[in-house]
């Protein structure tokens, strides 16, 4: 965590030390948070989910990106790093470190933040206005879970499994494989619950 002696941190100040950080921090309300690196299988599904938007997208307004882009969720006070995060609104291209627009957000789950990605962050996420589309990806199980924003303002969810055979963001009119999304891809063991 980036301490503050006295007070919360203001935006510009995380913002200010987050650029010369060599770790990554997520902020939330005055107070930073350390990230912890990512796994081989995380990696290579975000990776290959933004190879496959990237090359859907081009030539359009839409821009994806990875990893390092933070998503700004201004009504609450917090940045965010999801892994994958896609942009249609112009006036994200205001802004060079963080995005506050996107339509569509992805996080590959690992076991440390499947919580907080399933939970509070998704209700964070909610707030932002322009947010169509919400995927949770698994790690130990082929598995896409997509929460998507209805006319009416809820959250209706789709589960697509391997017998699906392929799965779908409808934010961006965007189908493909099981296949593709999990190449390379060895999937984490599944631990048993201890009684």
């Amino acid at each position: 965590m980036i301490a503050s002696p006295q007070a919360p941190l203001t935006p510009d100040d995380y913002l200010h030390l987050e650029a010369d950080s060599p770790v990554k921090h997520e902020y939330i309300n005055g107070d930073a948070y350390a990230m912890a690196g990512a796994s081989d299988i995380h990696v290579t599904i975000a990776g290959n989910l933004f190879a496959l938007l990237r090359n859907h997208v081009r030539g359009t307004l839409c821009r994806v990106y990875i990893a390092d882009m933070k998503a700004r969720l201004e009504a609450l006070n917090c940045f965010y790093y999801p892994d994958v995060l896609v942009t249609g609104d112009p006036r994200d291209a205001e802004t060079a470190t963080y995005k506050r627009f996107p339509k569509l957000i992805v996080e590959v789950l690992s076991e440390s933040t499947e919580a907080f990605d399933r939970g509070d962050k998704f209700t964070d996420y909610q707030t932002l206005d322009t947010l169509a589309e919400y995927v949770i990806i698994n790690t130990r199980h082929q598995r896409v879970e997509c929460f998507r924003r209805t006319a009416d303002d809820l959250w209706l969810l789709q589960t697509y499994t391997p017998e699906n055979t392929c799965f779908e963001l409808k934010s961006l009119q965007f189908t493909e494989t099981f296949e593709a999304l999990y190449e390379d891809a060895e999937l984490e063991p599944t631990v048993p619950p201890t009684a």
